[in-house]
């Protein structure tokens, strides 16, 4: 962007006399901070927030990595992370910490560590809320035709995805598994015909 562009859109944004006060590299951070924050931008409006998804061993194995993303996209969520991995023993041991005392902690942890998972981020309006009704019932025998395990899983212990409970869980899993820099700020070109 030209800096006289850059001016007038900060004038526009009522920015200018603010950045014009302080040294570059502060008034970049400071736009940026800005832009994080406000509806103006489009990249992170009110009531939007982010949840931690990952496509298990299963699922990858099964091949149902990319109607997840579908199912996904279609809802009207967009992606600011995606990676295939083999995590760690260590990596899914803190994921799972709060299952630790449960008797069925060892053998989820083998599982998951048995092939490479897809990890992914979504954000949208109530992602967490929607993701977990889109996935369906952590026991597929009790989910509902239509999501994701009633559709494509039979047995608790092979149930293909995670999702986050909570916007707090997610914000914890998504700093587990994703560096700050992995994740990425856009504005997708689809957002005005989703949101009002």
């Amino acid at each position: 962007m030209e800096a006289k562009h850059l001016k007038e859109w900060l004038k526009e944004l009522g920015m200018f006399t603010f950045v014009k006060r302080r040294r570059l590299r502060n008034s970049i951070f400071a736009l940026f901070k800005y832009l994080k924050t406000t509806p103006k931008s489009g990249i992170m409006a009110p009531n939007t927030e982010r949840t931690f998804i990952a496509v298990k061993p299963d699922g990858v194995q099964r091949g149902l990595v990319g109607e997840i993303i579908k199912r996904f996209e279609q809802k009207g969520f967009r992606m600011v992370a995606m990676k295939l991995l083999h995590a760690s023993e260590e990596l899914l041991k803190e994921h799972y910490i709060d299952l630790k005392d449960k008797p069925f902690y060892p053998g989820l942890v083998k599982y998951m560590n048995s092939g490479p998972i897809v990890a992914m981020v979504w954000e949208g309006l109530n992602v967490v809320k929607t993701g977990r009704l889109m996935l369906g019932e952590t026991n597929p025998a009790d989910s509902k035709p239509g999501t994701i395990r009633g559709d494509f899983c039979i047995q608790v212990g092979r149930n293909i995805i995670h999702g986050s409970d909570s916007v707090e869980s997610a914000q914890k899993e998504i700093n587990l598994w994703f560096k700050p820099a992995e994740l990425v700020d856009f504005k997708s070109c689809a957002h005005d015909w989703i949101y009002e």
